[in-house]
């Protein structure tokens, strides 16, 4: 009965595997084959011969999609370092502090995140639009950080509140104040989580949409999502070099789950518990 479990639970696993890698899979063999073979019939599922043109052509030599590319890579790393900046301490605050209503903010941070985008959108963008902060770095790096600055709030609390207490006063009494108690004390334990949250908030900057279209009006701005969306046109659609974008696209989020996975993972589980 065990054994039949063990490949019933198999077979389920690699069904549910197969359901997102061969999409991924599709992707990149439509990426490197010619435009003549992607629509033939029936379809190769190997490309024969191998072509690296749409590369060459919508990436490599593509002045809107290395501008895209530049614009997602800073934003998604002022987008983490402010979550970050802003997060560690709020975290620390209202896991080691008495302070009154923290059940009604992190009720308050839940109920944010469920919030879709598309329904903030168009306040964010008056409100960024008085502040002149349309079409800047600076008002992209707030809207993404609207939305990932409750998850890593709630990520982070549990892990200073598993830091004990009197290894905190053990350091006050030794001459640390509060901050340098929180910076030698409390970060270094939290480090998984910080690592989490790092990842998460750096990966939703840099595949978020709607914000990015709505405060973006000049193509210079524009990240590399909306860049993508762009190549897409009545006109008809390049489907490898779209597919070869979508790959470039796709590679940071491969590469920080390939090396990051266990930080990831191992953060957001024990984040759970720990709440």
């Amino acid at each position: 009965m065990t054994s039949r479990r063990a490949w019933l639970s198999t077979a389920i696993g690699t069904l549910l595997a197969a359901l997102y890698v061969v999409p991924v899979y599709w992707m990149v063999a439509t990426s490197l084959k010619r435009p003549g073979d992607i629509f033939a019939s029936p379809p190769d599922l190997v490309p024969s011969p191998v072509s690296f043109a749409a590369y060459a052509d919508s990436v490599l030599t593509h002045a809107g999609v290395l501008r895209g590319l530049a614009n997602s890579t800073v934003i998604g790393l002022a987008t983490t370092v402010l979550t970050l900046a802003l997060a560690m301490p709020a975290a620390y605050g209202l896991a080691r502090f008495r302070l009154r209503f923290v059940n009604g903010f992190l009720l308050l941070f839940l109920v944010v995140q469920m919030i879709p985008a598309i329904n903030v959108a168009l306040p964010m963008f008056v409100i960024l639009s008085h502040l002149d902060l349309v079409n800047t770095y600076t008002g992209l790096v707030l809207a993404n950080c609207s939305l990932a600055l409750p998850l890593a709030v709630t990520v982070l609390r549990p892990y200073f509140l598993a830091v004990p207490g009197e290894v905190v006063e053990a350091a006050r009494v030794d001459g640390c104040n509060q901050w340098s108690a929180f910076v030698r004390i409390a970060l270094p334990v939290t480090v998984p989580g910080i690592v989490t949250v790092a990842v998460v908030s750096f990966l939703g900057a840099w595949g978020e949409f709607v914000f990015a279209l709505a405060l973006t009006t000049k193509d210079e701005m524009q990240p590399i999502s909306v860049v993508l969306a762009g190549l897409t046109n009545a006109f008809g659609t390049r489907w490898n070099d779209v597919m070869a974008v979508s790959a470039v696209v796709a590679l940071p989020i491969f590469l920080a789950f390939l090396f990051l996975q266990r930080f990831v993972v191992g953060g957001l589980t024990a984040g759970a518990s720990k709440s």
